[in-house]
């Protein structure tokens, strides 16, 4: 078998709850199809760069997917027919990412980057001139 990584956008006005039952039957579908949902991860609510159908955000969520090329189909297929699904993409991958994603570890980068402080390029602004 094949492996997958399936992300998909859910409607900003949706709750969380119903964001984890688009996942659960995104999951559903698979196993019924002799396919396994190796990881779910969800990513939470994020701005686009562009509006989708009167969309400025999202919730996006991706499940690593190890499956043969009919299931990803079917659940491209199902996941098309879904109204609270604004956008989806499905890619081959030769090996899933052991442990969280780039996405999950942006928040342990952002941590260790620290203060840049004065690096010398820009005129040095007080908070009483703003």
């Amino acid at each position: 078998m094949a492996l997958y990584e399936h992300v998909f956008l859910a409607r900003q006005d949706l709750a969380q709850a119903q964001v984890d039952a688009l996942a659960e039957a995104a999951t559903k579908i698979v196993e019924d199809n002799a396919g396994k949902v190796l990881k779910v991860e969800t990513w939470g609510l994020r701005g686009l760069a562009y509006r989708i159908a009167r969309n400025r955000k999202a919730h996006y969520v991706m499940l690593d997917i190890d499956a043969p090329a009919g299931v990803v189909a079917e659940l491209e297929r199902q996941t098309a027919i879904n109204e609270d699904v604004i956008r989806y993409m499905t890619i081959r991958v030769d090996a899933h990412e052991a442990g969280p994603s780039v996405m999950m570890r942006k928040s342990d980068r952002d941590s260790r980057r620290g203060d840049r402080g004065d690096r010398g390029d820009r005129p040095r602004r007080d908070r009483d001139d703003a």
